[in-house]
Order: structure tokens, then sequence, then C-alpha cells
């Protein structure tokens, strides 16, 4: 079959046409996204009325995560010097605008997959992000958000967090910590940031240079785990780049086939327990960004392949 026809009835959300300027040197590789969005439109693996501009997310949707005082210094340009440099981003209106539609994207893919069975955000994942302060180029937590946006709507109860980016979801775990509707599963490099983690209910802290096969062996035990102990009307799925062997801010060394075998063992374990996912592309630093987008674009690609059988 056609890749252009197992495309046909998935949904993926984006939000690179609206600008971003950042210093020509720096470390945060924005035009990934513009990359990867030209790329699914040029090979067809979605049709481009399946590829839709991310909605802008509301105050209270945010507010189900962050805190009033935040969300009004960040949107008004108010955070301090060191606050800015935390979060490694300079402010601007436009960076705003971005995040409110990045958030967006990740609500849009978890009521899309709840309908569809897979739902994707071509991008999101900002998982560093905590409920009073932003750091590691994350502003809002669009995971939680978006978690909490499906409970309010009265569409789930449950929500499971599968973190498979190279950095531990410690915004993630530091909102939800005593919330027992939201499990959160990261399986991370031990030895990156953030420094100081903050746990979740399943961590699995893997040493620098894990390769594919001990990687892969790490993921099934912890999704057998995490499943059983979750219980989950909803996956939401940080598919990060960023465990890939060439990668700038990584420590792992995965190959593009081993990130391949991460994501169709992350999803069709979703598909074998009946249990919807929104797939969230989180971080990529390739030291070439063609790399990330490949990475990104095989992700995109076997979530069509599993939507295709929902």
């Amino acid at each position: 079959m056609p890749v252009n026809c197992l495309g046909d009835q998935m949904r993926v959300f984006y939000y690179d046409h609206l600008p971003l300027q950042l210093p020509a040197d720096h470390r945060f590789p924005a035009a990934k996204y513009s990359l990867l969005r030209h790329r699914i439109l040029e090979t067809g693996l979605v049709p481009t009325d399946r590829l839709i501009p991310a909605p802008e997310i509301s105050d209270s949707q945010v507010l189900r995560a962050h805190d009033f005082d935040y969300l009004d210094r960040f949107e008004n340009g108010l955070l301090s010097p060191e606050e800015v440099r935390r979060i490694g981003l300079p402010w601007s209106p436009q960076l705003v605008a971005r995040v409110r539609h990045m958030a967006g994207g990740s609500v849009a893919a978890a009521r899309i997959a709840l309908r569809d069975g897979v739902g994707v955000n071509l991008g999101g994942g900002t998982h560093h992000a905590c409920r009073d302060h932003g750091q590691g180029f994350c502003l809002y937590n669009d995971v939680v958000v978006a978690a909490r946006a499906m409970q309010a709507e009265g569409r789930l109860r449950r929500v499971l967090v599968v973190d498979c980016d190279v950095h531990q979801g410690n915004g993630t775990a530091q909102i939800a910590a005593g919330d027992d509707s939201i499990y959160t599963f990261s399986m991370h490099a031990a030895k990156n940031f953030p420094f100081r983690k903050i746990p979740g209910d399943l961590d699995i802290a893997l040493p620098d240079g894990t390769s594919d096969q001990a990687y892969l062996n790490q993921l099934r035990a912890g999704l057998d785990k995490a499943f059983a102990e979750a219980r989950p009307d909803l996956v939401l799925y940080l598919a990060g780049a960023d465990p890939f062997m060439n990668d700038r801010l990584g420590r792992l060394a995965l190959t593009k086939a081993g990130l391949a075998a991460r994501d169709r063992q992350v999803l069709s374990r979703c598909r074998q327990e009946g249990v919807p996912v929104a797939v969230l592309l989180a971080g990529g630093y390739g030291r070439d960004i063609d790399d990330t987008v490949d990475i990104y674009f095989q992700s995109v690609a076997i979530a069509v392949e599993i939507q295709a059988t929902w």
C-alpha cells in the first residue's frame, strides 16, 4: 500500500509556521520543525489536509499545570535575566505565541488520539518546565497540560507518560507529584541534564554509551511495569531524537534503526493494549540537523503505520 494511503486518516499538528527568531549561533535548532513538515509534505506521508496548524492554548488550560504568577510574568516579558538564562531562549512576543500553540498542538494531538487511536504533534514534549518556572528550552509543560485538559473535558481518568527523551522529565514529575491519575515513566541518560532529577513514578537511568539492544531491553521491562501500574486510558509518548549517537546533547549511543525499533515497541504496545497514544517529538540536537529530521520523520512514519491498524 502506498505510504500516502496509510496516512489518509492521520492528523498531525504543527506550529513551525509561527516565527521564532534566534541568534544565528544559538544551539536550539528551531529549523528542524519546518524541515520535518516539508519532508512530510514532499514524501506524501500525510496528505496536506491532514497537516493542521496547532490551535492556541487557553489560559485556563495552562493554569492546570502552572502558577498564575509564572504565566503572567512569562507572557508579559517580566521574567528576570536569571530566569531567561535558565530557560535558554531569549524572550519575545513571538516566543510566547509559539509556546502557546506548541502546547495547543499537544492538547489537540491527545484529543485526536482518543478519537482515532494515534495523534501527532510535530514538536512539544517540553518536560523540564516546572509549575513555577521554565528551564532547558521548556516554557510550558505541554505534557501535563494535555493530560489535564483531557481529564477536565471528561474524556479519560488515567494517563501514562512514556518519556523517551534522553533527558529526565523532571518538570513533568514535579507537577504530577501526588497526582495518582498521571503516571510518569522516564527513560534517560543518568549523567545528563537535569543534574538534579525529580523522581517520577518510574525512572530508568541509563549509563553513558548505552546502545540499541540494551536500551530496548530496558524499555520493554519498563513498559511492562508502567502499563501494569498505570492502567492508562491514554499514553503521551515523548519520542525524543536525542538518544541518537551523534546528538550534541545526548550521551547515549542509539542508531537510527534502534530509535525506529524504540518507536515501534512503544506504539505497538499501545496498540496491543488498546490504549490511544499521542506522539510528541521532544528533544533532538543532532550534530547534523538532517539526522534529527530523519529520526523525527521515521517516528511519524511509524505512527502513521500503527494508526492505520487501529
